[in-house]
C-alpha cells in the first residue's frame, strides 16, 4: 500500500508534470515574438471611490502575471477609465474593440458561455458563505430564526444583476434589487429589505467603511452556503485564450506554493475570524446556475469553515 508521504509526492511530481505541460504547449501556440510582448491589462474601475471590493482580486491577478512571467514576459495593469457596475463590464466586455480584457465575477452559466472562465476560485469559493446587513433593532428577530423557513420569513437585498438574485429566488426568498452598489445601504436603512446577503469579508468591510453614519450591523448568529466561485473571466478570442491560460497558470504555480493561500489569508483571515463562521446556525441552498464544470472536486480550491474560524 502506498503510504499518505509517497501519494502526496506522487501528486505533487505529477502537478509538475502538468504545469510543464501546459507551460510548453502555451509557448508552442503562441506565435513567434508574442511572449517577449508586453501584455496589456484593462480590468474595471470599482463602482465608487469608497468601493473596495476588488482590491484583493487585483492583488491575486497581479500575483498570477508575476509568477508566469517567466513563460509569457512583462505585462502592464491598468483600471479601466470609468467607474462600472457588473452589469455595465459585462455588456462592455462583449463589446468589441473594449478596452476591458479581464474581470472577475460570480460564475454562471451565462458568463462562462460568453467568455473564457480561468476555473480557480479567485477567493477560494468564500463568496458562497453569506452573512447578514440587517438594521440594529431587527437583531432579535434573526436571532430567533432556527430555520430556512424562518429566514424566508424576511426580504433579502441585492443589486441588479447580480446572480445571487437566481440563487436566492429559487430558493424561496423575496429578493429586492437595488439599481446601483451604493445605493443598497440607505435602500436597507429605509426598510426597503429586511437585510443584506454578503460573503463575510464584503459585510464586514462594508460595516466598517459605513456604520458610523447609519443603524447597520453584522447578523452574529446566521450563516446562509450555496457554491459560488468567482473567476477571472476573459474574451473567447485569442487574445482572451493567452491571457486565460497565462492566469491559470500562474494560479496553478500559486497553489503549488502556498503563496495563494497566504494572500488569501493576508486580505481575508482577520475578516473570517471576526465573523466568526464556525460558530454560527449554518443552512444550504443549492446553486441551480452552477457549471457542470465547477471544480468541486478539487478539495484544495475551496475554502470550509471550522470551529474557531
Amino acid at each position: 500500500m502506498i503510504s499518505r508521504r509517497a501519494g502526496a509526492r506522487t501528486w505533487s511530481v505529477l502537478m509538475r508534470r502538468s504545469l510543464a505541460g501546459a507551460v510548453a504547449l502555451t509557448l508552442l501556440l503562441t506565435p513567434p515574438g508574442a511572449v517577449c510582448a508586453r501584455m496589456q491589462l484593462i480590468y474595471p474601475r470599482a463602482e465608487s471611490s469608497a468601493d473596495s471590493r476588488y482590491d484583493y482580486d487585483w492583488a491575486v491577478l497581479r500575483a498570477a502575471l508575476e509568477k508566469s512571467a517567466y513563460a509569457f514576459g512583462p505585462f502592464e495593469m491598468h483600471q479601466s477609465s470609468r467607474y462600472m457596475s457588473p452589469a455595465r463590464v459585462t455588456a462592455a466586455a462583449l463589446l468589441p474593440g473594449s478596452e476591458i480584457n479581464v474581470f472577475v465575477r460570480a460564475t454562471s452559466n451565462e458568463l462562462e458561455q460568453h467568455f473564457r472562465p480561468v476555473r480557480i476560485p479567485v477567493d477560494r469559493g468564500l463568496l458562497g458563505y453569506r452573512v447578514f446587513l440587517v438594521r440594529r433593532s431587527d437583531l432579535p428577530k434573526f436571532a430567533a430564526v432556527r430555520t430556512l423557513a424562518d429566514l424566508r420569513k424576511y426580504s433579502v437585498g441585492q443589486g441588479k444583476g447580480w446572480v445571487d438574485v437566481s440563487i436566492l429566488s429559487a430558493a424561496g426568498f423575496a429578493v429586492i434589487e437595488g439599481n446601483n452598489y451604493e445605493g443598497l445601504f440607505p435602500m436597507l436603512s429605509y426598510g426597503r429589505f429586511d437585510f443584506l446577503s454578503r460573503s463575510c469579508d464584503e459585510a464586514l468591510r462594508e460595516y466598517d467603511e459605513r456604520h458610523a453614519h447609519t443603524d447597520m450591523a453584522v447578523e452574529p448568529t446566521l450563516l446562509l452556503y450555496y457554491p459560488l466561485p468567482r473567476y477571472f473571466f476573459t474574451r473567447r478570442d485569442a487574445e482572451g485564450e493567452q491571457l486565460a491560460r497565462r492566469i491559470e497558470i500562474g494560479l496553478e504555480i500559486m497553489l503549488r506554493d502556498g503563496s495563494f493561500n497566504s494572500l488569501f489569508l493576508h486580505y481575508k483571515g482577520k475578516l473570517i475570524k471576526r465573523a466568526g463562521l464556525g460558530s454560527r446556525r449554518l443552512f444550504r441552498i443549492t446553486n441551480p446556475a452552477l457549471p457542470p464544470k465547477t471544480p468541486l472536486a478539487r478539495a484544495e480550491l475551496w475554502y470550509s469553515p471550522s470551529v474557531g474560524d
